[in-house]
């Protein structure tokens, strides 16, 4: 028998030996199983703890990660922003600046075509004159005619053979005044090495380059003359006179062959023949000398103008290529700005990518937080004592001690 005395009423009674160690047993159990649910709560607080501290800790992480990027691209998109925002400004300016360059050019371009209209107007306005002077000049053709066979039946047979110079010299100092100022008239004195000349070299210049040159050669013989001369006799060395001489074109001024109207109608082109050679009756001495200066002269001025247009040209060629480069240069900008900006967004792209892919493992980790708080739930003392010999030997030693206390 046992006495037990109660912690509440202090009374005290007797109890068997059996009963005393049922008693004692279900005490210990008590509290071995309270002392286990402690150890239980308190490694579950733990693990509830480390794992909200690793939570905090990865959304801190990933927030912070996550503000660094929402930073970097809002950087981006300013700098994007900025870059087309100077880009435009760039282009606004070229395309301004070349608007006004064109616009310039224009209107050089329509004052450059009023002055040609203007030089062309004045062409046309010297051209009718002189056709006016050429018709005036040919009204006094057939009194020359009756002048000049008035002129040939006079001279003396001694003279016969100057006398056809003498008369274009003379003719030619009468007009010199009027319209050949800068021009010579001169005796071919110059023998050549092949031991020919002519009989008078006409030349003029402008600004100092000559424009024109003309080789002459007067034939004239008596009608008593046995044995009469053609006009073609002395082609041949009359082309090779002004030849050697450097002269433009050849003239043969002849009283030859009076009867014959294919030189009697004016004057008359041979060129077929021998190039840049004409044959003409003294009568027309003095226009074959005015058409031949006047056409070298008026080309002098076309080519003069030919070289101004071109030189428009080359200016318009010049803008045009001015623009095209532009064009290439305001291209290849655009090209780049758009590869920039492709790349911008390509990084923006892989910043979003990388953002999406962190999220993607933080939410596997929560995933993997959340199992492994799913298995602590599912944690049992029959799940921990599995598997662990240390944890079994002290569960059997408590079973044996049991075993002991109830014998």
């Amino acid at each position: 028998m046992a006495e037990i005395t109660c912690p509440k009423c202090h009374t005290t009674f007797n109890i068997s030996e059996e009963e005393y160690k049922s008693i004692k047993t279900q005490l210990r159990d008590q509290e071995f199983a309270a002392a286990l649910h402690e150890r239980e709560q308190a490694f579950e607080q733990r693990t509830q703890d480390a794992v909200k501290l690793a939570e905090a800790a990865i959304v801190t992480r990933a927030q912070r990660k996550i503000a660094e990027k929402e930073t970097e691209i809002a950087g981006l998109k300013a700098q994007i922003s900025a870059k087309e925002t100077a880009q435009e400004l760039a282009v606004k300016d070229a395309v301004a600046e070349k608007e006004k360059e064109l616009n310039r050019k224009t209107i050089e371009i329509e004052k450059l075509k009023g002055q040609m209209e203007s030089q062309k107007n004045a062409a046309e306005l010297e051209q009718n004159n002189l056709k006016a002077s050429y018709e005036q000049q040919l009204k006094f053709k057939d009194e020359e005619i009756e002048r000049y066979k008035d002129f040939k039946a006079k001279q003396s047979t001694k003279m016969i053979g100057e006398s056809l110079e003498v008369f274009c010299k003379n003719e030619f100092d009468k007009m010199r005044p009027i319209g050949f100022q800068n021009a010579t008239f001169e005796k071919d004195n110059k023998i050549s090495d092949t031991g020919s000349k002519g009989d008078f070299i006409f030349r003029e210049a402008a600004d100092g380059v000559e424009f024109i040159s003309i080789m002459f050669e007067m034939k004239n013989e008596m009608d008593t003359t046995a044995t009469k001369h053609k006009n073609e006799d002395f082609f041949k060395e009359l082309d090779k006179d002004r030849r050697e001489k450097n002269c433009e074109y050849a003239v043969l001024v002849t009283l030859l062959e009076p009867d014959n109207d294919y030189y009697n109608n004016g004057i008359v082109d041979v060129s077929y023949k021998y190039e840049k050679m004409y044959v003409v009756r003294p009568q027309f001495f003095i226009p074959i000398i005015t058409l031949l200066r006047n056409a070298a002269k008026n080309s002098l001025g076309y080519q003069k103008e030919l070289m101004e247009v071109r030189n428009q040209n080359l200016d318009i060629t010049n803008f045009e290529t001015k623009l095209n480069g532009f064009k290439d240069k305001f291209d290849r900008d655009c090209r780049l700005a758009r590869k920039n900006f492709e790349d911008a967004i390509s990084d923006i792209d892989k910043t979003i990518k990388n953002l999406e892919k962190t999220k993607k493992e933080l939410q596997l980790t929560i995933d993997h937080m959340q199992l492994a708080d799913n298995k602590l739930q599912d944690i049992t003392i029959k799940k921990l004592v599995r598997g662990n010999p240390t944890m079994a030997a002290k569960f059997a030693e408590l079973q044996e001690e049991q075993a002991d206390n109830s014998d």
